[in-house]
């Protein structure tokens, strides 16, 4: 099960830091020059009541999972859509995917089922939900079929949205007006939106949770290890392409993961040169003029889980709304992204 990886003052923290949680954060000299001092000065002060509330909810979760990247427009957003269909993969429950033209027969609505409607053996089938932080720019429900899908309120609270018997979703691209609806908010209304996600969604038990978050090291990374610095995060997977542009800001968010003391399980280099859906050769579209993931890797000492060529094919099945790796089990692309999950699964605790 988890353990605590956040404490109230981070790692490499200023020398006087106040803590995170203390009414001085942000304000105190020792506070001058530090990347975090606006976001602790606009934050809430003293322990939050609501962090019990969200341990106790989220008690029947085995492995918290945060999907990260400094970098916007790595693939990250589909990496955790297909790493969720591929931990709920199971293949004696599995029906074949019927397509027309490439896409989904069955319109996308009609695989979303809510809790309600689930007949789950919960000891026999791995149980995985995917939340999305990503307040600005939700592209989760897209990518696995469930746009135009609403949430359900029950007793017991928000119920999520079901890809599967198996694999949970919840977004706020599930509460906007039109999936074109722009989401104007500030820090603290993201934050509260982040909240209810942990504390009134009935995620029941789950084997999995990964969490989708947005570019950067801000507010809503921030949050989102306070929120779980009881219940503990189990680790962080950081996804880059190869270029060094991307790079980069993925140190960045290396450096983020030592300061509040979130164990990184591994790097993944996605678009890492190009597949001909055709003759299977690969080419390179994003040279590593500094040597990519794994140097990177290498340099910061953190595990390299692998690397995941472009296949235009992973494109069509996140607009389709589908698992790239059941359609497409004989891509390189697939039997990648199986390796990058057996590693991920080998360095769980």
């Amino acid at each position: 099960m988890s353990s605590t990886v956040a404490s109230n003052t981070p790692q490499d923290a200023p020398e006087h830091c106040p803590g995170v949680g203390s009414e001085q954060a942000g304000k105190a000299n020792a506070c001058e020059g530090c990347p975090n001092q606006n976001v602790c000065a606009t934050g809430p002060s003293g322990p939050d009541p609501d962090i019990p509330r969200i341990t106790e909810r989220l008690a029947g979760v085995r492995y918290k999972i945060l999907v990260l990247s400094g970098k916007g427009g790595v693939g990250k957003s589909t990496f955790t859509a297909n790493l969720g269909f591929a931990l709920a993969y199971d293949a004696s429950q599995s029906e074949p995917i019927d397509t027309e033209e490439g896409g989904p027969s069955r319109p996308a609505r009609e695989r979303g089922l809510h809790l309600e409607h689930l007949k789950v053996d919960e000891d026999r089938i791995t149980q995985v939900g995917v939340v999305d932080i990503d307040v600005c720019g939700p592209s989760i429900p897209k990518i696995m079929g469930l746009e135009g899908e609403q949430i359900h309120q029950s007793m017991s609270g928000w119920s999520p949205i079901y890809v599967q018997e198996n694999l949970a979703v919840m977004s706020i691209g599930f509460m906007l007006p039109d999936k074109d609806a722009a989401v104007i908010w500030r820090g603290p209304k993201k934050n509260g939106m982040i909240k209810q996600f942990l504390r009134d969604v009935d995620w029941s038990q789950l084997d999995y949770l990964l969490v989708d978050t947005p570019p950067g090291t801000s507010d809503e990374h921030l949050s989102i290890v306070s929120y779980l610095s009881e219940s503990g995060i189990d680790g962080a997977i950081i996804v880059t392409t190869p270029q060094e542009i991307a790079l980069q800001d993925v140190r960045k968010e290396i450096n983020f993961c030592r300061k509040v003391n979130v164990p990184i399980l591994g790097i993944v280099e996605n678009m890492s040169g190009f597949v001909c859906p055709n003759c299977k050769g690969e080419s390179q579209i994003f040279a590593p003029t500094s040597g990519g993931g794994k140097r990177m890797a290498e340099m910061t000492k953190v595990p390299f889980l692998g690397r995941i060529p472009l296949d235009p094919r992973i494109g069509k099945s996140s607009d389709s709304g589908v698992s790239f790796m059941e359609l497409y089990p004989d891509s390189p692309a697939t039997q990648a992204f199986k390796d990058i999950v057996d590693k991920i699964k080998i360095r769980l605790p």
